[in-house]
């Protein structure tokens, strides 16, 4: 699980939540006209605007952001490397049977096609392919989320303006005058609320989750190209260290030290 999505957004609805109870009149925010319009609007209109497949995947993506974790590169490149090694000693073939065992589907696929003794262009280029029609898929599903931020507003706008037609017809009885701007200003509020709080920090979570698995792909990539042009494990993993923020490298070298004690 993703503890920053769960703390912040926890904070959030902690925080807001708070603040109207502390406002005194929490009811006052309540109002299930104004909710229908907004959530109600905001939802048919998402699904208007997406394929209806891509709409019943929508789950998946919310749970990606919420319980995907990070790619672990210092895993990774420590793995590459390994790799790098055992094809020094014993060729490309000896690689097949650790590819079979592997999780990622993408670099088990990678070194498949080391293995098969692919041209290394193509192997670039299906890979390359992979990588940006990964991105492409990932796009689409933030985008649902980018709809749904641009929209429930507006349709908070729709539901302030039926609200307020709605009030200006009594404006003979001065009584209904104050609720009836408050219930039109409420659809408002939920409207700010599904944005600000929902769509738009989903959104940008699934780009982070995008970005990283795009450097982890990229890594991987760099690394079983290095494999097979036969270089240096060293090489490697100074080539790999590249993708590494300086905090990674620091764990990479403190679990390599480590290693070398445990090995002595």
């Amino acid at each position: 699980m993703d503890l920053a999505t769960v703390i912040g957004l926890s904070l959030a609805l902690i925080l807001v939540i708070g603040g109207i109870i502390a406002g005194g009149d929490p009811g006052a925010f309540v109002d299930v006209t104004s909710l229908l319009i907004t959530a109600g609007g905001t939802l048919g209109t998402v699904i208007m605007s997406n394929p209806i497949e891509r709409f019943k995947d929508m789950g998946k993506v919310v749970k990606r952001a919420f319980f995907s974790s990070s790619p672990d590169l210092v895993g990774l490149v420590q793995t590459m490397v390994s790799f790098a090694e055992k094809a020094r000693r014993e060729g490309l073939l000896a690689l097949e049977e650790d590819a079979s065992q592997l999780e990622d589907d993408f670099l088990r696929k990678s070194i498949q096609l080391v293995v098969d003794g692919t041209d290394p262009e193509l192997v670039k280029a299906i890979l390359d392919t992979e990588i940006g029609l990964l991105e492409e898929r990932h796009s689409q599903n933030k985008k649902m989320f980018d709809t749904m931020a641009e929209l429930a507003p507006a349709f908070g706008m729709l539901g302030t303006l039926i609200g307020l037609i709605l009030m200006l017809k009594n404006l003979d009885d001065p009584n209904a005058l104050g609720p009836g701007m408050a219930v039109a200003l409420i659809t408002t509020f939920y409207g700010s609320f599904i944005a600000n709080v929902i769509a738009l920090p989903m959104s940008k979570k699934l780009g982070v989750r995008t970005a990283q698995e795009v450097l982890s792909r990229e890594l991987m990539v760099e690394g079983v190209l290095s494999i097979q042009a036969g270089e240096n494990p060293r090489i490697v993993e100074e080539k790999l260290k590249v993708f590494l923020p300086p905090v990674m490298r620091l764990l990479l070298e403190e679990s390599k030290k480590k290693d070398k004690d445990e090995a002595a």
